[in-house]
């Protein structure tokens, strides 16, 4: 996750814009000028002090310590910032007509937690989220937090497939969802897999093909075999259910389990990273220091999420550190709409934005982007949007969902050029290495090598795998992230290329190894390699080269047509190449790289 944060001062509307942050993407966040309220830049010599650099020749290095970690529940924390600002503004959803303050939000999460708990859920089940960004979204985020049940992060354009893929990985015992958006029916996707539901008492299911599912719950409709969000949060409120949850806190611990978030990895088989209260209360902490939320005022802290609450981004850079910092968190639509950001923006005075470099690019290029007033934003996008959008202050970080994500990001005094040129230096409390990756030692300053990461921030373990957790994580509880990258002597780490097989599509993580799969599932399909392509917008498209069974003919209609309802949208390739053959090294293996220059010459990328 490459992530961009940056920091204007803004004269006129045409001088500001917006940055990023984001899973392999970008967040941004925006700073007034630096006289407001007396806040100070650090200088150069004084950030010197804060961050170590490598020693020896040698690409490791470790961050500062000197601040203690924290040790607080997700609960905790909410509890601790509803106290000391209770009248602040901390969430508000403008597709919903939503706005509650964290008093009223900590009330609203409260009777949630309670009612999960009083249909039976318990600390440690797992408790699908399936749907678009929500008032819900974020209300079961912190309310399973809160009861101990544990969060897993579903894309909301999961078709049935995956959905059961997903849901038995991780033994999910409830489901939460919409029943539509857009041409997405939820409750009709579930039933491909789940037809008991219909037929179910409300909390009672019994699914043969998903035997861990007894609860579903649906947030805006009756619908037959569901419970209703609203009665659950209902059944919370009753004092008996309220003295339960408070009883059952006791007995969490900030190293529980608390979300779970589907990631591929190398393999391309998706693999659910599991994350506790520790990893992420803690990341979102390091990483609105690093910004200097705390010397913000509150007018300061308005948050524009247009990014999925599913991402790693989404969750604990939006939700999360909002929560830590007395933040407003303002959703602006159910999924990204350049419009509606700017809208948000105007409307609600907003002063950060999220998004991955694709919303960013399709945010400026909104036909009357200059109608809006943005002149409480500040933006991103490097080099070229530095000086399109008079940007002083750029800020690129970089992480994985593995590691809660951030491990790198600049301070702001860093130049135009260490800034265009790396993600950034080491966050607190996080070692790193670049390790080389023929001899398996220590590489040298300069010298690529596969990157490594230690310390609080590294997951769990991907849940029910722990074969994977130790391909994964080492002895030593090192993370190999499959990232290559170089290090120089001070410390600044650049990404030179990723050792993991993997497509970037508009900060979507799209796995070829999971979309061969499905293609050969086609009767008319004898080989297919999928690849990655550039673009211009979303960074990389998804091509398929297919060689077809002998005999055999079909259209690029009809492969995209067999798609359709079967694999999420965004894993629909836009190229759709019939090819006889592909590149091969001498003892016959396939040379995707090479294989990609042959389809960018072919499509005149």
């Amino acid at each position: 996750m490459a992530v961009y944060v940056g920091m204007l001062r803004l004269g006129r509307l045409c001088a500001g814009s917006s940055g990023v942050l984001g899973a392999r993407a970008a967040l941004s966040r925006s700073w007034q000028e630096a006289r407001l309220q007396g806040v100070r830049f650090l200088s150069s010599r004084e950030v010197d002090r804060m961050v170590s650099t490598p020693i020896g020749g040698l690409s490791y290095v470790q961050g500062c310590t000197k601040k203690h970690l924290n040790s607080k529940t997700v609960g905790q924390c909410l509890e601790t910032t509803a106290q000391r600002v209770p009248e602040r503004e901390a969430l508000v959803v403008l597709h919903e007509d939503v706005r509650l303050t964290f008093a009223q939000l900590k009330e609203e999460v409260d009777k949630a937690a309670s009612g999960l708990l009083s249909i039976g859920l318990c600390k440690g089940d797992r408790l699908g989220m399936w749907g678009p960004n929500s008032y819900a979204w974020v209300l079961m985020q912190l309310a399973t937090a809160q009861a101990g049940i544990i969060l897993v992060s579903v894309n909301p354009a999961y078709q049935a497939m995956e959905l059961e893929y997903v849901l038995k990985k991780v033994g999910c015992k409830a489901l939460v969802f919409p029943k539509q958006f857009k041409t997405q029916q939820y409750y009709n996707v579930l039933k491909q897999i789940c037809p008991e539901v219909e037929n179910a008492q409300p909390g009672a299911l019994k699914s043969q093909r998903l035997p861990d599912l007894t609860t579903v719950i649906s947030v805006d409709a009756p619908l037959p075999g569901t419970l209703l969000l609203d009665e659950v949060v209902a059944a919370g409120s009753t004092r008996q259910h309220l003295d339960q949850l408070q009883y059952n806190q006791q007995f969490l611990s900030c190293h529980d389990p608390i979300n779970i978030q589907f990631t591929s990895g190398t393999t391309g088989s998706p693999k659910g990273a599991t994350l506790s209260h520790y990893n992420i209360v803690n990341n979102s902490n390091i990483l609105g220091e690093r910004l200097k939320l705390h010397e913000k005022t509150p007018e300061q802290l308005r948050m524009i999420l247009p990014n999925p609450l599913y991402h790693c981004l989404g969750s604990v850079a939006g939700t999360m550190m909002c929560l830590m910092y007395g933040a407003t968190l303002i959703l602006a639509s159910p999924i990204f709409n350049g419009k509606k950001a700017l809208e948000a923006i105007s409307r609600e005075r907003g002063t950060f934005l999220y998004g991955t470099p694709t919303m960013f690019v399709d945010i400026l290029n909104q036909p009357d982007f200059s109608s809006y007033d943005i002149s409480t934003m500040c933006g991103e996008l490097i080099r070229a949007i530095i000086n399109k959008i008079n940007m002083k202050d750029l800020v690129v970080a970089y992480g994985t969902t593995e590691n809660s994500p951030v491990t790198f990001a600049h301070f702001p005094e860093d130049t135009v050029e260490q800034k265009a040129e790396s993600v950034g230096r080491i966050m607190p409390h996080t070692e790193a290495r670049i390790m080389n990756m023929e001899a398996g030692t220590l590489a040298k300053l300069n010298t690529p090598g596969e990157l490594c990461i230690r310390g609080y921030c590294v997951m769990l373990g991907y849940w029910g795998e722990p074969q994977k957790t130790e391909e994964a994580v080492d002895q030593d509880k090192w993370y190999w992230t499959g990232d290559v990258a170089t290090m120089n002597e001070q410390g600044f780490c650049k990404i030179v290329g990723r050792s993991k097989d993997m497509i970037i599509r508009g900060g979507e993580n799209i796995y070829p190894a999971e979309l061969e799969d499905f293609f050969h599932t086609h009767p008319k399909v004898q080989e297919v390699q999928v690849v990655g392509v550039k673009d211009d917008r979303m960074g990389e498209e998804i091509c398929a080269c297919i060689r077809l069974k002998d005999g055999e003919e079909t259209t690029v209609e009809e492969i995209k047509a067999f798609c359709k309802g079967k694999i999420s949208h965004f894993k629909i390739p836009k190229y759709i190449v019939f090819v006889t053959n592909y590149p091969l090294t001498i003892s016959g293996k396939i040379q995707k790289f090479k294989l990609r220059e042959q389809m960018e010459r072919h499509l005149n990328l």
